[in-house]
Order: structure tokens, then sequence, then C-alpha cells
């Protein structure tokens, strides 16, 4: 049987997940330039012979440069050239930032199902990989910046302006004078926290000074707030991690 007619195109990637597929094969799960989300065949990662330096690329959140094949006889696109489009430097030895990875992959690969290209996204997603690889200071906060950062890329971002002592109407997507119900509400200390994440370029996260629990409870706050637009977020696995870790 033939492979039908080919396309071939160029693209940035960053990889969510992998699916071992039969005997040496995978399925990458991407987030791409291209196409937004998009799956491809990689075939034979699984001998000791064949391509295991290529199943070395296709770790969660590496960023990859590659041509990508479609054909019209086959429903998961597939590569030509692939390679390294950020050498990471840091991410896959560093156990607090690979952790933080794992999660922004996970949450990425749960949340983000369209097949189209959304440029503004995906810059963020790359640029973040780029920031927390490079990140020297504020690494515990990196995935809470990440996530109220996201929200705006999801389509439900915070509306308004911030005012002194205000809460934050996880419904409404509102900073508010008044508390809202206590199932929409985020706390005074916490809307506050918000608005520094929203604010703050990710090169100076150290200078947000949260301790252990303000973290923990700010992370909560914002699964609530992810929870109520997108209820998939509660699947993410990794979260539990980042709890013990952060």
């Amino acid at each position: 049987m033939g492979i039908g007619t080919l396309k071939r195109y160029t693209s940035r990637g960053v990889v969510l997940n992998t699916l071992k597929y039969g005997e040496n094969g995978m399925v990458v799960q991407m987030l791409t330039s291209a196409f937004g989300r998009q799956s491809y065949m990689v075939q034979g990662v699984g001998s000791s012979r064949g391509r295991s330096s290529k199943r070395a690329l296709f770790q969660p959140m590496f960023a990859l440069e590659f041509e990508g094949v479609e054909s019209s006889r086959q429903q998961l696109h597939r590569f030509g050239e692939v390679h390294s489009g950020l050498v990471l430097q840091s991410i896959p030895f560093d156990v607090r930032k690979s952790t933080i990875s794992l999660f922004m992959a996970e949450v990425l690969c749960r949340l983000v199902k369209e097949s189209e290209p959304n440029q503004l996204l995906f810059d963020f997603v790359w640029g973040s990989v780029e920031a927390l690889d490079s990140a020297q200071e504020g690494v515990a906060n990196f995935h809470l910046w990440f996530l109220s950062h996201l929200c705006r890329f999801l389509g439900f971002s915070p509306g308004n302006e911030y005012r002194p002592d205000c809460w934050f109407n996880i419904a409404e997507g509102l900073f508010t004078d008044e508390r809202p119900p206590r199932e929409y509400a985020m706390s005074q200390e916490n809307a506050l926290i918000l608005r520094d994440m929203l604010e703050c370029d990710v090169r100076f996260l150290a200078e947000i000074g949260l301790n252990r629990h303000q973290r923990v409870d700010f992370l909560e706050a914002l699964l609530s707030y992810y929870g109520y637009h997108l209820d998939t977020i509660h699947s993410v696995q990794s979260i539990r991690i980042l709890r013990e870790l952060f």
C-alpha cells in the first residue's frame, strides 16, 4: 500500500507526552507552531541499535525544531529531520525544574486540544521552557507564575485591575471589593499574589517572597479557578508531587 500524497513542512514544537506503540514505536504528542496540538509516529526507538538518541529528544517540555511529514493516507504525521530547538542546560538535571516541566507538560496535555495554530500560546510555552531552564532563583514559584499566565491564552484571564485589599471571584474572573460566595472566593492574600504573578517579569520571580504554606494555598486557589472553567485540571497527577516538593 502506498503512503499517499506527502506534504512536508518545518515547525517548532514542545513535547507534551509520549505513548508506546508496538514493539519499537511511539506516538509523540506535541504543541507545535504549525498545527497547534499534533501527534507524530516515531519508529525504531525500542531497539538497542535503533534511534535511541531520538528517544532522548522526546522528553516532556523538550523544545524541538523539525521537518514534519503529513500523508493523505496516514492519520498521524511523521518526522523527517528533528533536533533540539533549545539546548537545555539545567531542566534535565535539576529535580525541581524537571518536576515543574512534567507538571507544565501534563497541564498542557490535559487542557490544550486544538489542532490549529495558536502562535501566542506557542510563543508563551516555548518562552516558558527557556525561562525555566535559565532560572537561577525563584524556581519554587515558577509553576505558579506559569498557571497565572497560561489562563490568558485559554480564555479566562482576570478581566479587570487589582485594587488594594480586594478579593478575586473565580466564577466571574474579576477582582472585587465584596467577598464572593465561599465556593467562588479567592482570598485577599491570594488575590494579591495573583496580581503579583501577573505583573512579575519571570526573571524576577524570587522577589515574590512566598513560604511553603503560601505556595500550596495559592496553588489550590489557582486549581479552583482553573477547575471552575476547565474541570480537566483535576486529573493532573503531578500536582501531588509539586505539593510535596515546594
